[in-house]
């Protein structure tokens, strides 16, 4: 990173080479005023353009390379990415193996899951709500990005080490980190999300716990997640673990959450999750 970012931005706590460098913002560090205050990263909730410009340019210049900002539907498409790639693809999930280009998810309540593998040639990341984590037959954002990673390298421009790597690419090579999100404790839903998972996986319904109103259930999406990802062959999977301190509700002080924000400050801004290939690093 080429400036100092605010001290309770999370670093991941994983096993990346050292040329892979990522980091989850938070509220603190950027200039917009409430209910997006302070660093806002969306610019589709109503924040001003100019100030959510600004906050962008921080993060910039925080990251020491560019954050490629997606339009997110809540689907399961996977881009990959290059210094060229404009803003606004409509993706929920990107990957990249050019230095500089740092893959970048905006949430608030969802959950941000990034990527990489053991020899830091390749980055992603992707957006897990319920809808894309869930996907259509059991295949989900998560199932699209490992997909993604086997297929051999899009860019025919890339080095031939680096496509005969992705040429040999398995699941068991990559390590995943999971986000903040909204808790186990504070998501509570219908029997459709109950059923857009275990439908597909009935080793699923351990994460949904039922509650006293007939057919609610409280949802564990980052538990959700981690089976998605160890049934895929993704073994290393690091961060979110439920607990109270990732929960994106009861932490709303720090993390931006549309559940809470909506509710109780008339709006919620979006923080990030960005991972990217340090091209100044070693290793």
């Amino acid at each position: 990173m080429t400036a100092a970012p605010p001290h309770d931005w999370l670093v991941p706590d994983w096993p990346a080479p050292a040329r892979v460098r990522a980091v989850c913002t938070t509220r603190a560090g950027g200039v917009s005023a409430a209910p997006f205050d302070t660093l806002n990263l969306g610019d589709h909730v109503g924040d001003r353009p100019a100030d959510v410009a600004h906050n962008r340019a921080r993060l910039q210049a925080a990251l020491g390379a560019r954050p490629v900002f997606l339009k997110q539907v809540h689907g399961a498409d996977v881009v990959g990415l290059s210094p060229g790639s404009p803003d606004g693809t409509v993706a929920d999930a990107c990957s990249t193996t050019a230095p500089g280009v740092a893959c970048t998810i905006m949430v608030a309540d969802c959950l941000p899951v990034l990527f990489t593998e053991h020899q830091g040639t390749w980055v992603a990341a992707a957006h897990a709500g319920w809808r894309g984590l869930a996907g259509e037959g059991g295949r989900g954002v998560l199932e699209a990005v490992v997909e993604s990673f086997r297929a051999p390298a899009p860019d025919h421009q890339a080095p031939e080490a680096i496509k005969k790597i992705a040429n040999d690419r398995k699941p068991q090579d990559l390590v995943a980190w999971l986000g903040p999100c909204i808790g186990p404790a504070a998501f509570e839903v219908g029997p459709e999300v109950r059923e857009a998972f275990c439908d597909a996986d009935p080793q699923a319904a351990r994460h949904f716990t039922p509650q006293p109103a007939a057919g609610k259930y409280l949802a564990d999406l980052a538990g959700l997640a981690r089976q998605r990802l160890h049934r895929l062959g993704v073994a290393s999977v690091f961060g979110n673990d439920g607990t109270a301190a990732w929960c994106t509700v009861t932490q709303a002080s720090r993390f931006f959450s549309h559940r809470q924000g909506t509710a109780v400050r008339g709006g919620s801004g979006r923080f990030a999750a960005c991972v990217w290939i340090d091209g100044r690093a070693g290793g």
